[in-house]
């Protein structure tokens, strides 16, 4: 039997060199489409004598869960655990675990302190220790989340008010989760706005991991989350002042969710009635504060509703490059109304969509939903909203957070989908490869013998 040549096994070894690089090319897309943004997350958790051991443990599955789902990392997510009862015990800093296995197996041993709850205590030892660059909280940063998610069930023996207070202006986000018996004015005391997103009750720990996909979707963030966003409101007189301030609260309740930076989310906001006004263009508030600072400052124009108007000058003037709209960034358009138009909404309507714009309409009271479904995209049933209610404007925020920031739950992208794909089309040329080089090889052992 004729000896394989050793050229043909350092060939082979080259090739297969050369998929191990593909598939791990392949490899490293699929993971980069889903990842969460950069955040230093604390969990503060009550194991008070009030929490049996077995809830405790359900604690710890919520915990391990919600870790599952985020981009962890030095650079990505780094994930602390506060332990408190009546006294603070740092189980996880920040700096301590890069995988995520081992930050699971390290959440799997904590064990409970069964004492009391002193909850205001485990607020400041995580904003003077657990949040501290000592134990490896990154340089504050606008890229750079600060988010700490309180889990509780009873009523603290301390004051949680102040130190609540203090903890968000140090531009800490806090998630407070109450389950049972617990003190829900407690819970809205500590939470971040709008309380909506921000305070969540269960009725026992049994069901806390139906929090888990919650949480999970908080922390996810678009692979490419660049997007020029302008809303376009209605200012007519039929709204009402004190609904239009509910109005704005909206707007910044979707700008709580939007990744806003330089290269991230620009927002801009036009008001219409009889006429048609700029309140700032896409570019000029570049973090979440100034833009929210901004529409707190929108006055009321009252007077008619031309929402054809104002839609021309969305297709204009709003998304041109001259106003501050980046070239080739998905452009989003959120049309706020709560009556019939005044004038011809269908060109303009028809054109926004046919030049790529994503709009999405929303009407409360006396909107007219034909008008409504002729303004959103397709599918209309994910692009349109109504509530007879301007105080149920809240859900409706809710649901358009999530479809702004892509297709698809950025939380269940087919990563795996296109990872196979390239897996296949590396195996096949490498499989073309070996063919055409046993062929040369079968010419040379010819030549040879």
């Amino acid at each position: 039997m004729t000896p394989t040549p050793p050229l043909f096994l350092l060939l082979l070894g080259l090739m297969g060199a050369q998929a191990t690089m593909d598939l791990r090319t392949a490899a490293a897309m699929a993971a980069g489409l889903c990842k969460t943004r950069p955040t230093d997350l604390v969990f503060i958790i009550d194991s008070s004598r009030s929490v049996r051991p077995s809830e405790f443990e359900q604690v710890k599955v919520f915990l391990a869960k919600v870790i599952e789902g985020l981009d962890v990392g030095p650079n990505a997510t780094r994930v602390g655990v506060v332990n408190y009862a009546s006294r603070v015990k740092n189980e996880v800093s920040l700096k301590t675990h890069r995988t995520k296995a081992g930050l699971i197996k390290a959440v799997t041993k904590i064990e409970p302190l069964s004492t009391g709850t002193m909850t205001g205590l485990s607020i400041q030892f995580a904003l003077n220790v657990a949040f501290s660059e000592g134990e490896g909280a990154r340089v504050k940063s606008p890229d750079i989340s600060k988010v700490a998610i309180i889990v509780t069930d009873g009523r603290p023996q301390d004051n949680v008010k102040d130190v609540a207070q203090r903890a968000r202006d140090a531009g800490i986000e806090i998630f407070a989760i109450g389950v049972g018996r617990v003190d829900m004015s407690t819970l809205r005391q500590m939470a971040s706005d709008p309380l909506d997103d921000h305070v969540d009750y269960v009725e026992s720990y049994s069901v806390i991991e139906k929090l888990t996909k919650k949480f999970q979707e908080a922390f996810c963030a678009c692979s490419n989350a660049a997007t020029d966003v302008v809303f376009l409101i209605d200012g007519s007189k039929s709204v009402r002042p004190e609904n239009f301030e509910l109005v704005k609260k909206w707007i910044n309740q979707i700008i709580d969710k939007l990744d806003v930076s330089d290269s991230k989310a620009h927002v801009g906001l036009v008001q219409y009635s009889s006429s048609v006004k700029q309140e700032f263009p896409l570019g000029r508030f570049n973090n979440k504060k100034d833009l929210k600072d901004a529409v707190k400052r929108m006055a009321y124009m009252e007077r008619g509703t031309m929402t054809g108007q104002a839609l021309r000058y969305l297709l204009e003037n709003s998304f041109n490059p001259g106003q501050g709209a980046r070239p080739g960034v998905t452009k989003v358009g959120i049309v706020f109304t709560d009556g019939r138009s005044q004038d011809y909404i269908g060109d303009a309507a028809r054109k926004a969509k046919e030049n790529g714009f994503k709009m999405y309409a929303v009407g409360v009271g006396n909107a007219v939903e034909d008008e409504l479904k002729e303004i959103a995209s397709e599918p209309t049933s994910e692009h349109y909203f109504y509530t007879a209610d301007f105080k149920a404007m809240t859900q409706i925020a809710k649901k358009l957070q999530i479809n702004i920031c892509q297709e698809e739950d950025p939380c269940e992208c087919d990563s795996l989908v296109k990872f196979q794909k390239k897996v296949e089309d590396a195996l096949q040329a490498l499989t073309k490869k070996l063919e055409s080089m046993s062929k040369r090889i079968a010419l040379l052992e010819n030549k040879i013998v």
